[in-house]
């Protein structure tokens, strides 16, 4: 499997992002990517190296008529769709004055959903890029929405919705599509600490969009006085980052990218990918648990199979030791995020219980695959399984019960067989 890991240590940006996954594609490709971004009208796109902490790491620049934009300091085009007036003072060097007297300002104006629909519509882009363009778009509007209060389709974009921000969020979407992972994880997302100064006044870090956008996602503040996480770093990760938000599993690296920021800190300001393609597979799930004391062994029995039915990936017992010295049994249900509530309800529906436990788990997996072998009995279906310098191969239940059924076998010398082929 084709995993991409996000180091995000130290934040999430458009333009980090992007550096970090230019290094993970081939000249060829970087040059076809940058090629389509030029066709973003009156913008220039660029990458080249820098250092950060001695680290060599690829820096994605745009620029507008020779103006660099957003003055990217650390992912800052200021991302905040707050309406600003555009004289912002900002404490954290986000220089947009020095376009306030220059031909370009019209790249400040206000710019509504509509309007950025129409820069994407003409975009020599595939299908699915635009529209993961535009659905990193509409959470970024989902969240100003709900921060400001004011309907989606009357969002308007400043920063965001300048063109080089969406030069940022397409040069990540079109190296999503070129690398073609088949699981995006990343680690707990670095936010950053203190304030930042807006047209509104001084806001908290995150600020109020980031922070909705980030909902579900762990994030720490680490011990950085400065924004490190933006609205658009935010939703592109959120976007992509199906896989979930997790310490770096068991990977064999084939490609690392590094991403820069413009700011310097004692920690290297940057964003760490890692491209693997090992067969190995973790998936995040939840343990719960409850303990009963007051059920018969046959209405436990029928709880499982109902648990089991209602998607749970694996249910077992275990007996216990309760208070007051009762003998008890420890019900533990494995279960995916996304069917959690409904085995909740089926374990409260089917057991005595009146609390259940709940933790998150992470299990390793091993790549599974269906295959036909020959016999002397003829074909059975066998489970191979493979990863962490292991192969295993199992005989399907049902070919193997069957076979010993029909030639008044034992079902292990059916299995040998099956595994040794004689």
């Amino acid at each position: 499997m084709k995993t991409l890991y996000l180091d995000l240590s130290m934040g999430a940006a458009g333009d980090m992002l992007a550096g970090a996954l230019f290094e993970l594609v081939d000249e060829a490709e970087r040059a076809a990517i940058l090629e389509k971004l030029a066709a973003i009208d009156g913008v220039n796109v660029s990458i080249g190296k820098t250092q950060k902490c001695g680290i060599v790491c690829t820096r994605f620049s745009v620029d507008i008529g020779g103006i660099e934009e957003g003055g990217h300091e650390h992912h800052h085009h200021h991302e905040h769709e707050h309406e600003h007036e555009h004289e912002h003072e900002h404490e954290h060097h986000h220089h947009h004055e020095h376009h306030h007297h220059h031909e370009y300002e019209h790249h400040h104006e206000h710019r509504g959903m509509a309007e950025i629909e129409k820069i994407v519509a003409d975009l020599p882009v595939s299908d699915k890029v635009r529209d993961d363009i535009m659905n990193v778009y509409a959470l970024i509007a989902e969240a100003e929405s709900a921060a400001h209060g004011v309907p989606v389709d009357m969002i308007h974009f400043h920063e965001v919705g300048m063109l080089d921000a969406v030069a940022d969020i397409t040069a990540v979407c079109l190296l999503m599509d070129a690398i073609k992972p088949e699981r995006v994880i990343a680690s707990a997302v670095n936010v950053g600490s203190g304030t930042v100064r807006c047209a509104h006044g001084i806001l908290p870090v995150p600020a109020p969009a980031t922070a909705y956008i980030l909902r579900g996602v762990p994030t720490y503040a680490g011990g950085i006085r400065c924004e490190l996480c933006t609205p658009t770093g935010a939703a592109l990760v959120k976007y992509f980052a199906a896989g979930g938000f997790l310490p770096q599993p068991r990977l064999t690296a084939e490609r690392i990218g590094y991403g820069a920021g413009k700011k310097d800190f004692e920690q290297a300001n940057c964003v760490r990918a890692i491209l693997s393609s090992d067969e190995e597979e973790t998936h995040k799930l939840v343990e719960l648990a409850c303990n009963i004391d007051d059920m018969t062994a046959e209405q436990i029995a029928f709880a499982c199979e109902r648990l089991l039915e209602a998607g749970a990936r694996d249910v077992f017992t275990v007996p216990c030791g309760m208070k007051k010295g009762r003998q008890g049994t420890l019900l533990t249900v494995i279960a995916d995020e996304e069917n959690k509530q409904a085995l909740i309800g089926e374990m409260f529906k089917h057991t005595s219980t009146l609390g259940i436990r709940e933790k998150g788990v992470l299990r390793y997996e091993l790549a599974r695959t269906t295959d036909t072998v020959s016999t002397p009995f003829g074909s059975v279906r066998v489970k191979v399984s493979e990863g962490y310098g292991v192969k295993k191969i199992k005989p399907e239940y049902e070919d193997i019960a069957r076979i010993a059924r029909e030639n008044g076998e034992s079902m292990a010398n059916v299995a040998h067989s099956v595994e040794t082929g004689r």
